[in-house]
């Protein structure tokens, strides 16, 4: 965008920088605050959601077994 007057234009062009600077400024934050979150979980020893859905239906299917078990033995 060029206009008859100089200043303006160094006006826009410095705002366009400032928009630029700010956006990656966004980014960098976004990306350094994930990374903190990943050291905090990992901290933490959690564990993600497949593997927990994982056990928890091994479990399941532990405890129908065992009660199969206990069933079947307290008949004979």
């Amino acid at each position: 965008m060029q206009t008859q007057n100089p200043l303006l234009d160094e006006v826009a062009k410095l705002t366009q920088a400032a928009l630029g600077i700010a956006q990656s400024a966004g980014e960098e934050a976004r990306s350094a605050f994930r990374a903190q979150a990943d050291r905090w979980a990992s901290d933490l020893d959690l564990v993600r959601r497949d593997e927990f859905d994982a056990l928890k239906a091994e479990l399941a299917a532990l405890r129908a077994r065992l009660d199969a078990l206990e069933t079947g033995g307290s008949k004979g």
